[in-house]
């Protein structure tokens, strides 16, 4: 343990060496008139990835890239060191003799990390390697901090998740990862737009969160001198667009739910809703299966993706099955026979599920299917027709009003979408809202309030209507075979580390 505590020490003195020397390279530049931090703007014709790409098109030519220095390599006269940007990186061979005797001391004297600035020509070493041949370099910021050891990178996950802006320079794979999810969203609002979908936005601080069972977060606006949440969906300001004449609306946004933190949680998070007119569930359907295909052949290349070891096929047709059959087929329940609360409540207990008194017989039915169904989910299913008492927004089956016309769509045991025939009914809606207070005075903390505005806007008539959410970070968990939620966003939230 003392050897410990002294290796501690002793790195904690090396660094803090290291530390002193770089800022005093920075004030001997200063003093020079060579400060970095005066240089305002670079000009850059290549990328580092694009010239190993397509090198038979770049050898021979003069180019200027810039990045940040990852590795140096000082020979006496000549020098090798590795400039990693957005695209990728490169090996710099850097001579005394052409550079120049100051300029050459200048660069023995960067460090890495250090942003630079290389002019010169692409060429292949006799080593094989694709490099440029630094005719200039110009260093354009300095580096004051270390970076994480080189051979062992920065794998501390709270760490990585703290500082991503290292993550991002230590780990490629990392970087990999946020420019396929930009490009996911990017692919998303194509296929949509091409479906003749328009984008908008909608607010995000509400006097009314509704649209989902979530607890909100509450503030407090000094202007109004009125509380305000965050909202937690954002269903209710698109469905009043649909009532407007806009028909098919969607957005991408944040989202904001006070509840725990795990791999597949996050308190604010992206969620993407849309709502078509003159459609349905079954239209919902189509359109995600059609969606989800298409991403991944533009993102991926291909509609076969691995998550943690396992195959999930976007290519063949997704299953569609009921709540009650899908229950049926893997609890060995058959909710068709059971028809009052007292039958659902004794199949719960023979089957060893927990309720509560305030439980319907359609709450048990959704607890069913959670312990016994959901993790059998792999490949791309969509679970239809839920119980009425889960779903306050959602349109009754015209042939069973005890369920609804909604789907849950599942891979690899997650909900990855949740879609309604959306309730236009002003009447039943306000019948619907008042179960839902009656269920807030009984104590349920995620139970949703009446929106009279909303209703107003149902009163004005809304058309048949298709509607979807779509969690957007456990789409790019899967797309990118990350394991946890928070892999897939730029900055988690995180414990502050004075608590």
């Amino acid at each position: 343990m003392a050897e410990n505590n002294q290796n501690q020490q002793k790195g904690t003195q090396d660094i803090n060496q290291l530390l002193k020397v770089r800022r005093e390279k920075l004030k001997e530049l200063q003093d020079n008139g060579q400060d970095p931090f005066q240089i305002t703007k670079y000009e850059v014709t290549a990328k580092a990835g694009e010239i190993k790409s397509q090198f038979e098109t770049y050898e021979g030519m003069e180019v200027s890239i810039a990045g940040r220095m990852m590795q140096k390599r000082v020979m006496g006269k000549a020098s090798f060191g590795n400039v990693q940007d957005l695209s990728g990186n490169i090996q710099i061979y850097v001579s005394r003799d052409a550079l120049g005797e100051e300029p050459y001391k200048l660069f023995k004297r960067m460090d890495i990390g250090d942003i630079v600035g290389v002019e010169g020509t692409v060429f292949l070493t006799q080593k094989g390697e694709k490099s440029i041949h630094a005719s200039k370099v110009t260093l354009l910021s300095k580096s004051l901090q270390v970076l994480p050891e080189k051979f062992h990178g920065l794998t501390n996950t709270d760490i990585r998740y703290r500082q991503r802006y290292v993550d991002l320079i230590m780990n490629p794979e990392v970087k990999d990862t946020f420019v396929k999810r930009s490009k996911i969203i990017s692919t998303i609002r194509k296929y949509l737009d091409a479906q003749g979908f328009m984008e908008v936005e909608t607010p995000m601080l509400v006097a009314n969160a509704g649209g989902a069972a979530a607890r909100p977060f509450e503030t407090h606006f000094n202007a109004l001198d009125e509380d305000f949440k965050l909202r937690i969906s954002l269903e209710l300001y698109l469905k009043r667009l649909i009532v407007g004449g806009m028909e098919r609306v969607y957005e991408i946004g944040r989202v904001f739910r006070n509840e725990g933190l795990d791999t597949r949680h996050n308190p604010e998070f992206t969620l993407m809703e849309l709502y078509q007119a003159y459609t349905d569930y079954n239209g919902m359907m189509d359109l995600t299966e059609n969606m989800y295909r298409y991403v991944a052949e533009e993102v991926l290349g291909t509609t076969k993706i691995t998550y943690n070891g396992i195959e999930m096929d976007l290519g063949k047709p997704f299953e569609r099955i009921t709540m009650v059959d899908a229950v049926k087929k893997y609890a060995d329940v058959d909710f068709n026979e059971i028809h009052t609360l007292e039958e659902a409540r004794q199949a719960a207990k023979d089957k060893g599920i927990e309720y509560e008194e305030r439980h319907k017989k359609g709450d048990i039915l959704n607890l069913f299917f959670e312990e016994f169904v959901e993790e059998h989910l792999i490949q791309p299913t969509f679970v239809m027709d839920h119980p009425i008492e889960i779903s306050p927004l959602t349109k009754k089956k015209p042939d069973n009003p005890e369920y609804v016309e909604r789907f849950e769509f599942f891979m690899n045991g997650w909900e990855m979408a949740n879609a309604y025939s959306e309730l236009n009914d002003p009447i039943d809606q306000r019948e619907r809202f008042k179960a839902q207070e009656e269920l807030l005075a009984q104590g349920d903390e995620e139970a949703n309030t009446t929106d009279e505005d909303f209703l107003n806007a149902l009163e004005i008539g809304m058309p048949p209507t298709g509607g979807i959410g779509f969690g957007i970070d456990r789409m790019c968990m899967l797309l990118t075979d990350s394991a946890a939620i928070r892999d897939v966003l730029l900055f988690p939230t995180m414990k502050s580390l004075d608590k």
